[in-house]
C-alpha cells in the first residue's frame, strides 16, 4: 500500500470519526469543534487529491469563518439542552425510517454508477473534464 493511499485512509477514517460525533456529541461547543476537525479531515482529503484550491476554501470559508461565527453564537446563547432533548425518542422512529430510506437511495445510485463505469469500454471515463472541456470550446 502506498503511502498516500495509507493517508487517505486515516484521514477519510478521521472524518467519519468527527462526522459521528458531531451528531451524537451532548455538547454543541464540543460538536461545533468536532465539525471543525471533520472540515480539516475533509481538507486534507482534498490536498491528497490535488486539489489545493477547494481545500484552502473549505478551511477559509468554512472554518475561518462559518465556525467561528458559529461558535460564537452557541457559547453566547444560554440553551437548555434537557429541553431541547425532551422530545428525542418520541421523534427516533421517524428519523431511523427516514435515515433508512436516504442510505438506501445512496445506495442505490452507487451502485447504478458502478454498473454503468463497468460496461464502458476501458479506455472510456464518465465525466472527464479535459474531455468535456474540448467539446464545449471546440464544437
Amino acid at each position: 500500500m502506498e503511502f498516500t493511499t495509507f493517508l487517505f485512509y486515516a484521514f477519510s477514517a478521521l472524518l467519519v470519526f468527527a462526522a459521528l460525533r458531531v451528531v451524537t456529541d451532548r455538547n454543541p461547543v464540543h460538536a461545533a469543534l468536532y465539525l471543525i476537525l471533520s472540515f480539516f479531515s475533509a481538507s486534507a482529503i482534498w490536498m491528497l487529491l490535488k486539489a489545493e484550491f477547494l481545500a484552502i476554501v473549505l478551511v477559509l470559508v468554512y472554518v475561518g469563518a462559518v465556525m467561528v461565527l458559529f461558535l460564537f453564537v452557541v457559547m453566547m446563547l444560554d440553551i437548555d439542552m434537557a429541553k431541547l432533548r425532551a422530545g428525542f425518542w418520541g421523534h427516533l422512529p421517524l428519523a431511523a425510517t427516514i435515515g433508512v430510506l436516504v442510505a438506501i437511495e445512496i445506495a442505490a445510485v452507487m451502485m447504478n454508477a458502478f454498473m454503468v463505469a463497468e460496461a464502458q469500454p476501458a479506455g472510456a471515463s464518465i465525466g472527464d473534464t479535459r474531455e468535456l472541456g474540448k467539446l464545449i470550446y471546440t464544437e
